[in-house]
Formats: C-alpha cells, structure tokens, sequence
C-alpha cells in the first residue's frame, strides 16, 4: 500500500531509484496514518488483515455501523463484492 511504502522509506531514511521492494509493517487499529486519508475497500471477511486495515483507518465503531448497514441491506462481501469509500 501507499502507506507501507511511505512508512519503509522515511523510516530507512533512504530513497530508492524505482519503485520496488519489501515492506514490513501490519496496519492494524492504533496505526497513525501518515499520508493516506481516503480508502476505498470492499467489505472484507472476519479476522482478516484487510479488515484490521479498514478498522485502523476508520475506527472500531463507524466501521461496525458500515458492516450492520451492509447486513441489513443485502450487502455483497468480499472480493467481488460491494464496496465503500472512506473518506
């Protein structure tokens, strides 16, 4: 994602030629985003990281409100499912 690779680069304090390599970070509640402020995600399967993602960037409570609304509504989930524009 943007943010890793934002966080790999300024953290190593090194700037690479191209656009390519390993990050390391877990993105999970509690995360402070340092660039991002949108995301568009679809609704994600139980325990999984695309989810924690999605819970650090909105928080625990809104993103429950999302997935009761999509619930009630007939929502379709996972990857080819419908999404959300966080903003």
């Amino acid at each position: 994602t943007l943010e890793s690779i934002s966080d790999n680069i300024f953290s190593k304090h090194t700037f690479p030629d191209g656009i390519s390599g390993e990050a390391d970070i877990f993105i999970y509640p509690g995360y402070s985003f340092k660039l991002v402020d949108t995301l568009i995600t679809n609704f994600h399967a139980p325990r999984s990281t695309v989810l924690l993602l999605a819970a650090a960037f909105t928080g625990d409570t809104l993103l429950r409100q999302a997935y009761q609304e999509a619930l009630e509504n007939d929502y379709s989930f996972l990857s080819y499912g419908d999404s959300m524009l966080i903003l």
